[in-house]
């Protein structure tokens, strides 16, 4: 049994049959049109969304102005995990993302681990993100004078922990939209309407095509890049016109530890930029364009999340940021200039709009690799004779997040989904270590080598040195410690491991400090979320073990 579920596609049949346009040895084929511009940009639509116009304010909150050094952190690590996607993209030109990439490193297993862990990420994503974008579209509305009834705009489930955690605290619940919502044979009818109808009218544009949609998103982030332009301009005249400035003092006011209590919300800002290789079977020339789109995108998005931090935490005393959903939108109004306030929350809705669209395009075309592969029912592999997409994989991928979005609480989903990624970032980074060695071919992407025996051991030295405070008290007190400090234990074994491997093995040092940079990403995420992504990985794996190890197709071919 060990050996069927770590059977491996073969590098060079996929390779081949992309070559001869089969599109992983399937048939049906995906419609060719998506270009570098094409890809930056719908990178772009899935990194600026609901993070710069939500959870910037919680991190802004804990980190202060020095939150920048958290997203720099995250980009240096995504940048590391773009480069290991970037060289797989480059080898394996065909849909499915992390999941195809570790079928070719680590075999089936893994594969359908990483599969599941990115329907996770797409799905419970999308989740958060028409959250988000209800609350900024209601927020229009009632500019607009429209009111929806509070029991249409907000999920059962956020209603419900509102009006319970009232009670406990012994607080007034007449006007809390639990108790005034009408009921249905003894059962409050809440849901969050506007989320469910963006996240429907979103699969049907994902439905129609590859080219319909890239043109959407390419209007919506040229519509948001010049509003956060004009925002970047107008806060830093306001900044050091007004004197301002002695907002960003002190920079760090809760030190690199108030900085890092945010990796959940700066992370889930920048998980979108994988998607962009989901799309690998559409693009003109794979191996060319899907490593320009990736690093271009990053970078862009780097640069916007920084310069937005500075001018809110500028604008505004980081202070103030404790529970505010819509921190762009909240400092504007704050200073008296309520018309850019209304501006930006139509932005908002825009961005969020755009994400939406890349992660409903992302994820189906997982379910159709996995499906292709025998591991999913084939209906999730077929694609529209008259649009060139999954369709099925797409309708139930828009069933399955807009029902969720109906009744869920968004703050459960944000580690989670963040958990996830990182999950995937991890064995995409090891998985390049793994891949035979090629003479470079021109025209083609691959990760520079450089020889990570003593680097990545003088690193984790100097990691240790910096954290040796926290070792000295996680060590002395460890019965008496949380979850998270044993995490942080783990972390550091498993460290040290990866470094001997470096230093036997002579690993590139690239893939290697993205697998390290990611798994110390994963253990500051709360350790309540990683019980609730190992029942999701639990449920994964049962599936895989009743149905797709015995219907892969895999299942009767040699290794």
């Amino acid at each position: 049994m060990a050996s069927s579920i770590f059977r491996r596609k073969s590098l060079e049949k996929i390779i081949r049959d992309s070559e001869a346009g089969l599109g992983d040895a399937h048939e049906q084929k995906l419609r060719k049109c998506l270009g570098v511009r094409d890809l930056t940009f719908m990178g772009i639509a899935a990194v600026i969304g609901a993070g710069i116009f939500s959870t910037i304010g919680t991190a802004a909150f804990h980190g202060g102005p020095g939150v920048i050094f958290l997203f720099l952190i995250t980009a240096i690590t995504c940048g590391f995990t773009a480069l290991c996607y970037a060289e797989f993209a480059s080898r394996v030109p065909v849909a499915g993302s992390a999941y195809t990439y570790s079928y070719v490193s680590f075999g089936e297993v893994i594969a359908w681990i990483i599969g599941w862990a990115l329907i996770l990420e797409y799905a419970i994503g999308n989740v958060v993100v028409a959250i988000s974008w209800s609350a900024y579209f209601n927020n229009i509305l009632r500019n607009m004078g429209i009111h929806l009834p509070d029991w249409l705009a907000i999920g059962y489930q956020t209603a419900k922990m509102t009006y319970q955690t009232a009670l406990a605290a012994h607080k007034p619940v007449e006007n809390l939209v639990f108790m005034n919502a009408p009921e249905i044979a003894g059962i409050k009818f809440i849901i969050n309407l506007p989320a469910f109808i963006i996240v429907m009218l979103i699969t049907a544009l994902a439905y129609i095509g590859i080219n319909e949609s890239r043109k959407s998103a390419n209007f919506m982030v040229g519509l948001k890049l010049t509003v956060l332009l004009f925002i970047a301009i107008l806060g830093f005249w306001l900044i050091f016109s007004t004197g301002t400035t002695h907002n960003w003092v002190p920079f760090l006011p809760e030190g690199m530890g108030g900085v890092m209590q945010s990796v959940s919300s700066v992370f889930f800002a920048y998980i979108g930029f994988d998607a962009i290789s989901t799309t690998a079977e559409e693009c003109r020339n794979p191996q060319k364009d899907l490593p320009k789109g990736m690093i271009n995108s990053l970078l862009i998005c780097t640069v916007i999340y920084v310069i937005t931090a500075l001018v809110i935490t500028g604008l505004v005393n980081y202070k103030e940021f404790e529970f505010v959903a819509d921190p762009l939108a909240y400092v504007f109004d704050k200073i008296n200039m309520h018309k850019i306030g209304f501006i930006i929350s139509v932005s908002a809705v825009v961005a969020s709009t755009s994400v939406l669209l890349v992660f409903q395009i992302g994820q189906p075309r997982i379910w159709m690799s996995m499906s292709r592969d025998g591991l999913l029912p084939p209906a999730f592999g077929r694609i529209s004779p008259r649009f060139k997409t999954p369709g099925f994989a797409t309708i139930i991928s828009g069933l399955f997040v807009g029902l969720t979005v109906l009744v869920v609480d968004d703050k459960l989903m944000t580690d989670l989904t963040s958990i996830g990624t990182l999950f995937a970032f991890v064995l995409v980074c090891g998985g390049v270590l793994y891949l035979p060695k090629l003479i470079r071919v021109p025209g083609k992407f691959s990760i520079p080598y450089l020889n990570g025996k003593y680097i990545i051991l003088f690193l984790y030295a100097i990691f240790l040195f910096f954290a040796r405070h926290r070792i000295g008290d996680a060590c002395l007190n460890f019965s008496a410690e949380s979850y998270q400090e044993i995490l942080f234990l783990l972390f550091l074994i498993v460290a040290f491991i990866i470094s001997i491997l470096t230093f036997i093995r002579n690993y590139s040092v690239i893939p290697v400090l993205g697998v390290l940079f990611c798994l110390y990403l994963m253990i500051e995420i709360p350790a309540k979320s990683w019980m609730v992504f190992f029942i999701w990985m639990g449920v994964g794996l049962t599936i895989y073990l009743l149905y797709g190890r015995i219907r892969s197709k895999l299942a009767d071919r040699p290794s």
